[in-house]
């Protein structure tokens, strides 16, 4: 180390030293709710907690002051045996925001955004969907989103990475648990996207790190095996995995030949959906993964008539799918599907339309499903924390922070990243793990037969193969946003979480 470099570091720890120690920051507020018909008085429990690590140098050293938001029930005689879910979004980069105000906490998002785009100022309102009636819940925002922050004196980088991410979510919720005396708790996880990933690792994590056993796993819009979704030269598999998905928005947009047949009787609309879907599913597996697998060695006559069925099924014209080489990359469909009426469709749920300046163009602006909700979820949880939470910070709420980014995935040079055989492994060691799988049919960032796929190649055991609880939904990937999906989707977590539970 040259004069300079000992000179600076030793400098920052002087500063380091000098730095006030980091403090836990909470409030605690009294609220009630209805659900089902049944009133809820809960605690709220918002604010940070700083997690620390052990060192053989430095002894315990805060490393980052962690924001959480807790419902806890009031009328529960034993506390230390009532359920409790940690919950979290994904991006990486996504603050917990989505699946606290949109589907599991006691107050969410009015109004319901699929009937027209909400308009500003934002409202929330009582949640009677939510599942606090089931499960006491704790909202957390990994470090560098919503009020999260690596302590002065720690680079937040350290915590941008696929392993630190899964480390120090895992390590604040056994801090949660001994600092709130919930170890006797049964404990259940549930993440949304790339929080589905955080999950699956977790599963590992804890378990076999720090003997901490789940009772279940609740999983919406899956990524757990990224092979599935990643489209690029030499791997064909999105290509297959998302031809249904593709499907769906033809149909809903009236573009596909099945659109064309669609009957009038509501009862056979639905039908007609399912059936077209299962048809698509069967072509995609069969037909179509032999054609792309053929290569350029794929005869004329079958590469034309593979051409037609994708083209039927898409809605898409058969000049621009040859042109594509029989494979339609997902940014690519969004901007095609509707160019003929210069719209595009939204990724995180295709039912919705966006204007691009450039209509010609190869990819979209923006993703219009996530354009009609970014607004809503952000002032609301702004006012929400400060106002009826109490709590006070002059930092952003990061509800998706860029400041993440690159992400870290060492751990998968020259592979994708799949924490599918984590959780496999974690269900083989802990059989009374069950696992809820929740999918939207007009999800095209992770659509529901790359989820099929990954569960059908998980390697379970045929004995555990009923732990797993799959669930579909007519909707996108934030499929809560339907009010009738949301009142589906409560009946489904009630069950699980109940299926869940010992006894």
């Amino acid at each position: 180390m040259s004069q300079e470099e000992k000179k600076d570091t030793e400098e920052k720890a002087s500063d380091e030293k000098s730095l006030p120690p980091a403090e836990d920051n909470l409030s605690v507020t009294h609220h009630s709710v209805t659900i089902n018909g049944e009133e809820i008085r809960y605690t709220a429990t918002t604010g940070t907690l700083v997690l620390s690590e052990e060192s053989e140098k430095e002894g315990e050293k805060a490393k980052a002051s962690v924001f959480f938001v807790a419902y806890t029930r009031d009328d529960v005689e034993d506390v230390a045996h009532r359920p409790i879910t940690f919950s979290f979004n994904g991006g990486p980069g996504s603050s917990s925001v989505w699946l606290h105000l949109g589907v599991l906490g006691p107050r969410r998002i009015k109004p319901d955004v699929t009937e027209a785009p909400p308009k500003p100022p934002y409202q929330l309102i009582d949640n009677d969907f939510s599942i606090l009636d089931k499960t006491d819940l704790v909202f957390i925002d990994p470090v560098s989103t919503g009020f999260s922050r690596a302590v002065p004196g720690e680079e937040a980088k350290q915590f941008h990475g696929f392993k630190k991410d899964i480390e120090s979510v895992g390590d604040f919720i056994l801090l949660y648990l001994g600092r709130y005396k919930r170890w006797s708790s049964p404990k259940f996880l549930i993440g949304e996207s790339y929080g589905t990933t955080r999950a699956g690792g977790l599963s590992g994590y804890l378990q076999e790190q720090h003997g901490t056993y789940l009772n279940g796993i609740m999983l919406v819009s899956v990524v757990l095996n990224f092979q599935t979704i990643l489209f690029g030269p030499g791997n064909d598999l999105p290509y297959i995995l998302f031809l249904p998905t593709y499907a769906a928005a033809g149909l809903y947009h009236k573009k596909s030949k099945a659109s064309e047949e669609m009957p009038l009787a509501p009862g056979q609309v639905e039908n007609h959906f399912y059936a077209t879907l299962d048809e698509v599913k069967e072509f995609a597996m069969g037909e179509y993964t032999l054609a792309l697998m053929q290569g350029s060695e794929i005869p004329p006559g079958k590469r034309a008539d593979i051409i037609k069925r994708l083209a039927e099924y898409t809605g898409l014209s058969p000049e621009y799918i040859d042109r594509t080489d029989l494979r339609i990359g997902i940014s690519r469909f969004c901007k095609e599907l509707l160019r003929d009426e210069e719209r595009t469709v939204g990724r995180f749920d295709s039912r919705y339309t966006g204007i691009d300046r450039d209509s010609a163009g190869e990819s979209v602006e923006y993703d219009p499903s996530f354009a009609i909700i970014q607004g809503a979820y952000t002032a609301t949880l702004n006012d929400y924390v400060r106002r009826e939470l109490a709590f006070e910070s002059n930092l952003p709420y990061e509800i998706l922070s860029r400041r993440v980014h690159p992400w870290n995935f060492d751990e998968h040079q020259n592979q994708y990243v799949n924490v599918a055989d984590t959780l496999r492994k974690a269900m083989t060691m802990n059989p009374a793990l069950k696992v809820f799988v929740a999918s939207g049919y007009y999800d095209l960032a992770t659509p529901y037969l790359a989820t099929e796929y990954t569960f059908t190649h998980l390697g379970l055991d045929k004995s555990l193969q009923a732990n797993i609880t799959m669930a579909y939904y007519k909707a996108g990937h934030m499929m809560y946003i339907d009010m009738a999906e949301l009142a589906r989707m409560k009946v489904d977590l009630d069950a699980f979480l109940d299926s869940a539970l010992p006894g």
